[in-house]
């Protein structure tokens, strides 16, 4: 047996010690590594069970018979309609209805079913009522009337309406 002070063993140990301090390292920067994935993993997976709690409620909400909702045909989407074109909306990522923006201006017509004028939107929602707050409602409710959600059954006034989409 070769003693500490024989020749070679003092190389062969310090490239022991080399690797295994290189080991050592990867092990580290591998569980680090795991580390944010499992992070990652997880904030995954309770956006998938939020996900599916939202789709649960609105399936039941939906399938509620104990408040009647207007029919399409009868003048208005109501409540119950809004919710269906909404999840359309998410479904066919429509940014432009999934906003906060025009997720209030939706939110106001299907709790109130009136048929309104821009300047009235504006002050149901606290905005101004000076003219670049108007038309830029406008463009707004006319989006919505595009995309089938409000209709403007005469020029200048809008009001829930989901006939286009199948509500």
């Amino acid at each position: 047996m070769l003693s500490e002070g024989g020749c070679g063993v003092p190389s062969l140990m310090e490239a022991l010690e080399a690797r295994r301090a290189e080991v050592l390292g990867q092990a580290e920067r591998l569980r680090e590594q795991i580390a944010g994935l499992s992070e990652e993993l997880s904030r995954a997976e309770e956006r998938l069970a939020r996900l599916q709690i939202a789709r649960e409620t609105v399936e039941e909400v939906l399938a509620a018979p104990s408040s009647p909702v207007p029919d399409a045909d009868a003048g208005g989407g109501g409540v119950g309609g809004v919710a269906v074109a909404l999840v359309k909306a998410e479904a066919e990522l429509d940014v432009t209805v999934m906003s906060p923006e025009y997720r209030e201006i939706i939110a106001l017509f299907a709790t109130s079913g009136a048929v309104m004028r821009c300047k009235e939107v504006c002050q149901h929602l606290s905005l101004g009522t000076e003219p670049r707050h108007v038309e830029g409602m406008r463009s707004k409710l006319k989006r919505l009337v595009e995309r089938g959600i409000l209709a403007e059954p005469s020029s200048g006034l809008f009001k829930v309406d989901g006939r286009k989409q199948g509500w």
